[in-house]
């Protein structure tokens, strides 16, 4: 059985601000004012993207730690189809991963390899099936 809790999006009288929970926490989806929302919370896609990005971090942490390696700190930065959508179809996501710390040119290759094992990346990467049902 999976760790991960189930997410719950609500979409109440307001246009577009769709309230997420995960049964202990609560957050905010939402558009911009120009496609007709509050700008009230991140885009979907945001939100898809935030969830990489943080698992990204985490992962490499994690990894770091458990090393015994001295990162500082990680920023990673996504884009969704930065230069449009692929002519092949389908969607791009850039991430770019900043790495502070004294570490050697080994250990921050060692970093990148594992950003594309994080969970959510190998999500994003493999076959991804979506069962949709009425309540």
């Amino acid at each position: 059985m999976s760790k991960s809790r189930a997410v719950t999006a609500v979409l109440g009288e307001t246009p577009y601000v769709v309230t997420l929970s995960d049964g202990t926490h609560e957050w905010l989806g939402d558009e911009p004012v120009d496609s007709g929302g509050g700008n009230r919370g991140p885009t979907p896609h945001q939100l898809v993207l935030s969830g990489l990005g943080a698992c990204t971090a985490i992962t490499l942490r994690m990894y770091a730690t458990r090393k015994g390696w001295a990162l500082a700190d990680v920023t990673v930065e996504l884009h969704l189809n930065p230069d449009g959508a692929p002519p092949g179809g389908g969607s791009e996501i850039r991430r770019r991963i900043t790495l502070r710390g004294d570490l050697t040119a080994q250990q921050r290759e060692r970093l990148l390899q594992v950003a594309d094992a994080c969970p959510v990346a190998r999500t994003l990467s493999g076959e991804l099936h979506t069962t949709t049902l009425l309540g």
